[in-house]
């Protein structure tokens, strides 16, 4: 008994130290050569909604207007406004660029009571910059004139330092999704690269603004790797990081929102992406700034921006392992993010199913995962119990044969053949605390950055991504754990280090989870309390089994 909660305080100890710990090449390659397809391919998602319901495909409407307020490089900068289903964007022509886009589905949770806006401290969300041999030309000091507009496009042209250049925003309806390709008309322009500055901040539209601001981050996907994450707190001031490509995409975020650039399917990659650290001005993080480079291929260049929600289903879409834009688990990702994988599309089932509010999809969930895991925990209590009738026959073997190791070795093994049992039957005990972990664990991640949890109600609570402002359910599952852990010890030998372990543990848990979203502390409560009339009813068996071995010894 002593081994198995020793070994129980290690994994939980385990858990509670590296679970917030993992939150927390100096050379270009050579791309691909290969002639990149100028035209536009249909996007598999223009005019369907990735909703259960078909939605009617809207028609863009196009404005222009000039607005002398907004951050740029001219006095009077002329702005063009694109207004679609889900989302309106606004272009500035210093620079051919989007300036800020409306999310329409989204209000924001900072009591200001407005859509929320992706918008950039720099001005512009993104801008451009062109390196030809021997010069370099920033785009965000040109001036642009609309060439084209049109219901579904945008064209800007502008002609600076003998090259000629066309940029062109191809709007998908019903979608997040824009396509951008753009030409170089230049003597030297196959030789060149564009090169795309990604926001260099997201402004907050959170009730949290202090947490949106911890979670904003670049995610860089190389084409033969994982994506990874590089959150700003994990850049000091000035610090470079050079990720050598074919890099897929890259993409800037906040805790649910995400400005991502992705190359086409099949098209010319970025071959390097450069990430600097901001400025800052006080103790957290909220500035940096990455580039991404894209080589001139027959004097085009082309990619696709997703400027929207981080919408699981939304991402999977796109492809190119864009849902994986949050990689979890640090260096544990490979485990960590296949499972919370796992754990998204059963939830996102449930909700779809059920047609349950998330809140009471985590109640549901947690019942289930632990009544489909009784029978095992069923058979690992026994085991334990097992276990403990036979620690003074043990003991008494180890006292008789103390000075034949090899006697007392085999008189063991006797014992554990006569009972059915082996030595590492010992570790099963540990299975009822254990089985539950993985989900735990998943759901620790998931909570992170999974928007179909924000802003979503359940009973008292405003925000089940939140914490719980009068910490009930924090308390409810420590006390839960309490519970558990005294019914766990009736009809059992007395046991020093179980009473300490009953005590400390469920301060320390509920500690730890007491600033956490409080859906989770939601799903953990409901495991604790479906847990309870299973250990009741093993003590119960274990005062029974008890009873039996003490007449027999009589």
């Amino acid at each position: 008994m002593d081994k198995r909660f020793l070994l129980a305080l290690v994994l939980t100890a385990v858990v509670v130290i590296a679970t917030p710990w993992l939150f927390g090449t100096q050379s270009s390659r050579a791309v691909n050569k290969a002639q990149r397809d100028t035209a536009l391919a249909a996007d598999t998602a223009a005019g369907r909604g990735l909703d259960s319901q078909p939605r009617p495909v809207e028609k863009p409407t196009v404005s222009a207007a000039t607005d002398s307020s907004l951050p740029s490089v001219q006095a009077r900068p002329e702005t063009t406004s694109v207004s679609l289903s889900l989302v309106d964007y606004t272009f500035s022509n210093s620079g051919a660029v989007p300036i800020s886009v409306d999310l329409k589905s989204y209000k924001a949770l900072d009591g200001s009571k407005r859509n929320v806006t992706l918008r950039s401290k720099s001005g512009q969300l993104i801008s451009y910059r062109l390196f030809l041999p021997g010069d370099t030309v920033n785009l965000g000091q040109v001036q642009f004139q609309v060439d084209s507009l049109r219901p579904n496009s945008l064209t800007y042209r502008a002609n600076t330092h003998g090259a000629d250049i066309a940029i062109r925003y191809t709007f998908v309806p019903d979608s997040y999704l824009v396509r951008v390709s753009g030409e170089v008309r230049h003597p030297n322009a196959n030789n060149g690269f564009i090169a795309l500055e990604m926001p260099t901040s997201l402004r907050s539209a959170e009730a949290d603004s202090l947490d949106d601001q911890q979670h904003l981050a670049y995610a860089v996907k190389p084409q033969r790797e994982d994506a990874r994450g590089i959150p700003f707190s994990k850049l000091d001031p000035g610090e470079r990081r050079l990720e050598s490509g074919p890099i897929t995409w890259i993409a800037a975020k906040n805790k649910y929102f995400i400005v991502g650039a992705l190359t086409p399917n099949g098209g010319t990659p970025f071959a390097e992406v450069a990430i600097t650290g901001g400025p800052r001005t006080g103790r957290r993080a909220t500035q940096a700034s990455a580039i991404a480079v894209e080589p001139i291929k027959n004097g085009t260049f082309s990619f696709e921006l997703y400027t929207g929600p981080q919408e699981w289903r939304r991402l999977l879409a796109l492809g190119r392992g864009f849902e994986n834009s949050n990689p979890y688990g640090g260096f544990l990702q490979g485990v960590v993010q296949p499972f919370a994988t796992i754990v998204m599309r059963i939830l996102l089932w449930m909700r779809a199913t059920l047609n349950l509010s998330y809140g009471w999809v985590l109640v549901i969930f947690g019942v289930t995962v632990r009544l489909l895991l009784w029978p095992l925990n069923q058979k690992a209590m026994r085991t334990s119990m097992k276990m403990s009738r036979l620690q003074p026959e043990l003991a008494e073997i180890q006292k008789r044969y103390k000075s034949d190791p090899q006697r007392m070795q085999s008189e063991i093994m006797r014992v554990y053949k006569d009972h059915g049992m082996s030595p590492f039957s010992s570790l099963s005990g540990c299975l009822p605390m254990l089985l539950p972990m993985p989900i735990l664990f998943a759901l620790f991640f998931v909570f992170q950055n999974t928007i179909e949890f924000r802003g979503v109600p359940f009973l008292w609570l405003a925000d089940i991504s939140l914490k719980d402002p009068y910490f009930i359910v924090p308390i409810v599952m420590g006390l839960s754990m309490f519970v558990l852990s005294i019914i766990g010890m009736r009809n059992s030998p007395p046991n020093p280090q179980a009473k300490m372990m009953a005590y400390v543990l469920p301060v320390m848990m509920t500690v730890f989870f007491l600033n956490l979203a409080s859906g989770l502390n939601l799903y953990y409560a409901v495991q604790n309390l479906t847990a309870i009339p299973q250990q009741w009813l093993i003590a119960n068996e274990r005062a029974k089994s008890g009873g039996t071995l003490s007449a027999a010894r009589a």
